[in-house]
């Protein structure tokens, strides 16, 4: 009997993109982006066949953290629209075929949203509970030694009614209390809300601080700690992140997801080591669908141990659990910086040839870099917390660039972050569409091979040997077998094939220049040059 086959859900095997909304498109020549502006510019999203658009946060904010200090959760913030500009952007993402994914940032709201100010307000207010408020120690002073990522105490004193509340991020962050009853209630209703509204997914932003030890102890110091980190990482965060309780409330916005459709995704933000952060699939994948695996974020670009880390993540997965892989985000710096302009081209071949879903970030696709921000522009409030240790966020947030015009067709005024200067070169939309050897052109045909071949999108991942600064791999499914083989080296190098029988020719270069090209014995990469050889 031939087995039944596998059914794969959409965010298995499509691409999704992240869209910073402030920087992607300005439509009402304010300097900052906006919904209309998205919407404007799906078209080009089609044409890249995309499969869904993840959108950082869009909610009522004071802007404290951009967004991330949500005053409302079930409005749309005036800069960017309003709910009836979110809902033609849906509609008109769905009539491409192209999914909508938004940010849930559940750990903490806005210091300005009126559950924090009711909570502030009195010991006895009925919201007090809402958020996690302590006496201070017995000396004075905070309750315990927890840090805040964004630097210094992440306890603030309120002298009103004489205690510290917990914020993991800004004093403008405050925490919610998720061992509450009554704020899970109440959040699983704001995610309620936009699932019924046809939302198709969520990013849960940082859902590994979701619980904090009710043990109230000093996190101990980290034995690795260097001086060039963040102040954040002098301590061990062992008692205020990754705690076992958080799998509780995942499972439970889960079986929220499940009572829709099955076609809901629930992604967790999560950066653990591979070893926990697999625990958040959770048990028989009732967890988050997957976890953001971040190594390519992270990782030194070094052939031996990014594949070492691939079979690592591929080992661990459980037969239920979904791969997926990023290189770039609004949180670390873009990978045409990290790695250079020609690396880049072959990270993409990387990205969008390994086993699960693909997730692209604005503007990498024409090889955008980050941005040097002169000091009366910065704007984020890390940079502006720990200055001088390169922290700041602002350079891979900077905006999309379109085509060479003076704004680079993202606005026609002067926006709230520079322009890169490149983008008046070739680094944008525009000058790339028209070179068939473009960074923009490498994603078409990347993601069209992709999308067309099984064995690509939904095949089953094996290592090959490799040494050097090579990296090869075979994806194969039923009646089709590739070979991946990439030089993350700047030297020229050659990869003898696995056996005799591995013949074939090459699909695809990162240099779109070998097409057909046969392929038997060994073969020959110049530098930084991956390739996509079809066997057989």
């Amino acid at each position: 009997m031939t087995p039944p086959a596998v059914i794969h859900r959409w965010w298995q095997t499509g691409i999704i993109y992240q869209i910073y909304p402030r920087s992607f498109a300005d439509t009402n020549r304010d300097g900052v982006g906006d919904l209309a502006g998205i919407r404007e510019r799906l078209p080009y999203l089609e044409s890249l066949r995309i499969d869904a658009i993840w959108i950082s946060p869009i909610y009522p904010s004071p802007m404290a953290d951009f967004g991330y200090d949500i005053s409302d959760y079930t409005e749309i913030h005036p800069l960017f629209g309003s709910l009836g500009d979110f809902d033609a952007l849906l509609k008109d993402a769905h009539e491409r075929g192209m999914r909508v994914i938004l940010d849930f940032v559940p750990n903490h709201s806005s210091n300005q949203h009126p559950w924090f100010i009711d909570s502030r307000s009195d010991r006895s207010s009925d919201r007090r509970e809402w958020y996690i408020w302590r006496d201070p120690a017995p000396g004075g002073g905070p309750p315990t030694n927890w840090r805040s990522v964004f630097g210094g105490s992440a306890w603030t004193f309120d002298p009103a009614t004489g205690q510290y509340y917990y914020h993991a991020f800004l004093p403008e962050q405050p925490d919610l209390n998720w061992r509450n009853p009554e704020v899970e209630r109440a959040m699983l209703e704001v995610l309620r809300f936009w699932l019924d509204r046809g939302v198709d997914g969520f990013r849960v932003d940082v859902i590994w601080h979701l619980i904090k030890s009710e043990q109230m102890l000093d996190n101990p110091p980290n034995p690795d700690y260097e001086p060039h980190q963040s102040p954040y990482d002098e301590l061990l965060p062992v008692y205020t992140v990754d705690q076992p309780e958080v799998h509780g409330i995942i499972r439970t916005i889960r079986e929220l997801f499940d009572a829709y459709d099955g076609e809901r995704v629930l992604i967790g933000e999560i950066y653990l080591p591979v070893g926990r952060l697999i625990s958040y699939y959770g048990e028989n994948g009732g967890g988050v669908h997957f976890p953001y695996n971040f190594q390519l974020l992270t990782l030194p670009w070094s052939a031996r141990e990014i594949a070492a880390a691939i079979d690592a993540y591929e080992a661990l997965l459980p037969e239920y659990a979904w791969p997926n892989w990023v290189l770039g985000n609004h949180d670390k710096s873009r990978i045409a910086t990290r790695v250079g302009e020609a690396q880049a081209r072959v990270a993409a071949m990387m990205l969008l040839t390994l086993r699960g879903t693909a997730t692209i970030y604005y503007g990498d696709e024409i090889g955008m870099t980050d941005v040097p921000i002169p000091p009366d522009r910065v704007q984020d409030p890390f940079e502006k917390n720990v200055p001088g240790r390169g922290l700041g966020r602002d350079p891979e947030r900077t905006p999309m660039q379109w085509d060479a015009t003076r704004h680079a067709g993202f606005s026609e005024v002067s926006p709230w972050l520079p322009i890169a200067p490149a983008a008046h070169g070739t680094v944008n939309v525009a000058s790339q569409a028209e070179d068939p050897r473009s960074m923009l052109a490498l994603h078409r045909r990347l993601i069209e091979l992709r999308r067309a071949e099984e064995a690509l999108h939904a095949g089953t991942y094996s290592a090959l040997e490799a040494a050097g600064d090579l990296i090869a791999f075979a994806r194969k499914s039923d009646g089709s077998l590739f070979v991946i083989v990439l030089n993350l080296g700047s030297s020229a190098a050659t990869y003898p094939m696995p056996s005799p029988e591995f013949r074939g020719r090459i699909e695809l270069s990162t240099h779109l220049d070998r097409e057909a090209e046969p392929v038997a014995g060994r073969l020959r990469l110049r530098p930084d040059e991956g390739v996509v050889i079809r066997i057989g």
